[in-house]
């Protein structure tokens, strides 16, 4: 690149060459001026919206379960989690970008000094001379064209992005909990029923063992009554291993010690949480505001159309205003020498490099258009997923509650009517079988209501708003 530069005309006075500079610094910003684009979207919702029982907003949704030790796992996760504390490191960096930009367009200044010792040994004598020197450098980058502006656009949108990014962490990490959290305590109520049921067959093949070895049924049914136990033993075991999983990955969350958390989550079989449902009102164009991705996605995309006035700005001339002033004493004798003016650059010929940026700039925001778009779309699906199973579980929730509890009472004749001897252990262990299965079908359903509400919570961005602070970075947006 070859540049050309105008130096000092000693006709003009310094102040009006400094006025002509900061008029010049007016000049417009090149580049396309950011609008948030306009998506086609749905009116509304195009399914079934809860409303029937306890409702509540999203900002308080979780003391809407009324569970002290969610609540507590909750803000473990939040105090110490890997995930935040990168998207907190992440919003530093973008800030630390921003003041970077914003610093190119200020005046920059510094400032040198020193002090040497030269001597001159010759045939009769020698001279020794001490040169001591002062110098100041200062510039300032005049704007001409709007790189620097657009460049702190720019950075302004990404760190908003950030912000958003860190409130979308802290929205997924509440609701992996609570996914956990509720996965285990159902975990824990399929164990206790396979654990009744294998108390229950180990009755059964004690019984009827006996019963065999005094001729009073076939082998048969002793080895069917032992096969059935093996099974159900079987059974509780691989549920225990899949509440231990649970375990680590909560422990994983929270950053808690195990002991503590096992503390917290206690022994036995406790009840699931109350289901609680949402208050969705907002339709999909409000909707966008309310998914903190949704808004890092938009300022992304914010910040792409400012790197194309970057880009163009480049390709036009760049003014600076620079001066310089020097103080240097030797053995006596001093010297000023100080310098100011204007100098301009002007690219001539790059062989199309920065012509290239720009194609370049305007193809990445395009692709950030696409992204906006596209998660504008999967948000949208998101919520309307969430809001179909979440209906279609409530509906089969009262169902399913009264077949557990009407196959539990026909296993209980059929346990009398066996003892008595009228019907055979085959009929008995299928009814059985018909109990467990709709108990544990109805403990299922409990725990899909909660895991739909949780997926519903999250698409429709887990109560964020734009002006909240980010108390756990230690710093506000």
């Amino acid at each position: 690149m070859f540049m050309r530069s105008i130096p000092n005309f000693r006709s003009c006075r310094v102040e009006v060459a400094c006025a002509c500079l900061l008029g010049l610094a007016g000049c417009a910003t090149v580049g396309p001026d950011y609008q948030t684009p306009s998506l086609q979207v749905p009116a509304s919702w195009q399914v079934a919206v809860p409303h029937d029982g306890k409702t509540a907003t999203l900002l308080d949704w979780w003391h809407s379960f009324d569970d002290a030790g969610l609540d507590g796992l909750l803000a473990a996760a939040e105090k110490d989690n890997p995930s935040l504390t990168q998207a907190a490191a992440a919003i530093a960096t973008a800030r630390a970008t921003r003041d970077q930009a914003g610093a190119v367009g200020l005046p920059s200044a510094t400032a040198s000094g020193g002090a040497t010792r030269a001597g001159d040994r010759a045939a009769q004598r020698s001279t020794v001379a001490t040169t001591r020197s002062v110098t100041l450098d200062a510039s300032w980058e005049i704007d001409l064209f709007g790189a620097v502006r657009r460049n702190t656009e720019a950075a302004d949108a990404r760190v908003a992005a950030r912000v958003a990014d860190w409130h979308d962490a802290r929205v997924s990490l509440a609701a992996e909990v609570a996914t956990e959290y509720v996965s285990y305590r159902a975990c824990r109520l399929l164990a206790e029923n396979d654990r009744q049921n294998v108390v229950s067959l180990d009755q059964t093949f004690a019984s009827t063992k006996v019963a065999a070895a005094n001729g009073l049924v076939a082998s048969a049914d002793a080895a069917l009554a032992e096969a059935s136990a093996a099974a159900a033993t079987a059974t509780l075991n691989s549920q225990e291993a899949e509440c231990e999983v649970g375990v680590k990955s909560l422990v994983a969350l929270t950053g808690m010690d195990e002991t503590a958390l096992r503390t917290r989550l206690g022994t036995g079989a406790p009840a699931l949480p109350a289901a609680s449902n949402l208050i969705v009102t907002a339709v999909p164009v409000q909707f966008l505001s309310q998914r903190p991705d949704l808004v890092s996605a938009e300022r992304t995309l914010a910040a792409a159309s400012a790197d194309i006035g970057v880009a163009e700005a480049n390709r036009y001339p760049r003014l600076s205003l620079l001066g310089s002033i020097s103080t240097a004493r030797t053995t006596g004798a001093t010297s000023t020498p100080w310098s100011f003016g204007p100098s301009l650059s002007l690219p001539l010929f790059d062989g199309g490099a920065l012509r290239a940026q720009v194609v370049g700039a305007r193809a990445k925001y395009q692709s950030a258009l696409a992204g906006y778009e596209a998660a504008v779309r999967t948000a949208v699906k998101e919520v309307e997923q969430s809001l179909v199973r979440l209906d279609a579980a409530s509906r089969r929730s009262a169902d399913l509650a009264s077949s557990a509890a009407n196959y539990r009472k026909y296993y209980e004749a059929a346990r009398t009517n066996w003892l008595a001897g009228s019907i055979s252990l085959l009929t008995l262990e299928e009814s059985r079988r018909n109990a467990l299965q709709a108990e544990q079908n109805a403990v299922t359903v409990q725990r899909d209501r909660l895991l739909y509400g949780i997926a519903l919570y999250k698409a429709l961005g887990g109560g964020w708003q734009e002006n909240q602070n980010t108390t756990n970075t230690g710093v506000s947006p």
